[in-house]
């Protein structure tokens, strides 16, 4: 008899022991939960305040049951969700969506939740904008203003608009996207006064943000096409030659597969169309070649280099396109965490 009223009670000790979680306890719980590399990867879009609350949150974590991380995991990925579906298609398509899946109570605290996050972001309204759009707007504006409203946007979106500037404009953009720090909110102020008074759209200041600065424009420059991205590090060697390496020092391009260990080589030539490494390698060193011969099974080789001989004709813009979709496959690798590459900086960390 005691053992059963003592079974019976134990579950409702067990469920006094779950307290619920603030909001900072659940961003700890979610980092925690991606581990080191993958945290890191969020630590560079946040504040030093942020970080620095965040990883107080961490440092005194104590042990968590799995229903506050399942909890804690699940509310995230329905706000990751619900931020994608209405910056791609809008508020009454993420509405229509959610509600069929979670309910409609559910898809309201969402929405809610969200939309604060998005009217609280300055120069929202160009961050959905088509490229050609937002070029048609942008081109005509200092190369200080385009430099800031770029550094809101992802590095793909940037990407797109730089290589459609006009030449002229772009080094002076990439420069002052660069060399840009600390920005007031006095100075983001002024300029998105000016933005309302042409495009009539309500945006709100924010606190002093980290924007742009080398290591964005590197990831930037990840995305523009080769061509485009030797005729702009041509006029960013004349005019900022120190400027201009840095930039490359934090970059990861074909060239840099020399210096990728035989492993991730391996790795990611499985994943490459043959084609591809048979156009990249026409211009490339002996070295290069080397690399790529050393990693690859016999067979492969043999049809790589009797693929190169009688391969013709090929025009600098394939070649640069095949290295380019080779540097892709490398880029998606990395951020699986299936490769190692070495990229530059100021401690030449090795990313995983």
């Amino acid at each position: 008899m005691a053992a059963t009223e003592s079974a019976s009670k134990a579950p409702v000790l067990e469920e006094e022991k779950v307290e619920p979680l603030d909001t900072a306890q659940k961003a700890a719980l979610v980092v925690v939960s991606l581990g080191a590399d993958r945290a890191s990867q969020i630590y560079k879009y946040l504040s030093e305040q942020d970080i620095e609350d965040l990883t107080y949150e961490v440092a005194k974590m104590g042990k968590n049951n799995n229903a506050q991380v399942e909890g804690a995991l699940d509310e995230f990925y329905k706000l990751c969700l619900t931020h994608k579906m209405m910056t791609d298609g809008g508020l009454d398509y993420a509405r229509d969506v959610l509600e069929k899946a979670f309910g409609e109570s559910t898809a309201r605290n969402l929405l809610e939740k969200v939309s604060k996050t998005l009217q609280s972001k300055p120069f929202n309204f160009f961050t959905k904008g088509d490229p050609k759009t937002l070029l048609a707007l942008l081109q005509q504006e200092r190369p200080q203003v385009i430099a800031l409203i770029m550094s809101y946007m992802d590095p793909e979106q940037s990407a797109r608009v730089l290589e459609q500037l006009p030449e002229g404009k772009r080094i002076s953009v990439v420069e002052a996207m660069a060399k840009m720090d600390r920005v007031s909110p006095e100075a983001i102020a002024i300029v998105e006064e000016e933005m309302k008074r042409k495009f009539a759209t309500i945006i709100t200041s924010e606190d002093n943000m980290n924007l742009g600065g080398v290591e964005y424009v590197a990831d930037m420059m990840n995305h523009v096409d080769r061509s485009n991205e030797r005729r702009i590090f041509e006029e960013l060697d004349k005019s900022d030659p120190d400027l201009a390496q840095d930039i490359r020092d934090r970059m990861f391009v074909f060239e840099n597969i020399l210096d990728m260990d035989d492993r991730s080589v391996q790795r990611f030539v499985r994943d490459c169309d043959t084609k591809d490494i048979v156009y990249a390698l026409k211009t490339a060193s002996d070295e290069m070649k080397q690399i790529f011969f050393s990693n690859m099974s016999k067979r492969q080789t043999e049809t790589v280099r009797s693929d190169m001989e009688i391969t013709t004709n090929v025009r600098l813009k394939d070649v640069e396109e095949a290295q380019q979709r080779i540097v892709n496959v490398i880029r998606r690798l990395e951020d699986e965490g299936e490769v190692i590459i070495n990229k530059g900086g100021d401690e030449g960390d090795i990313i995983v």
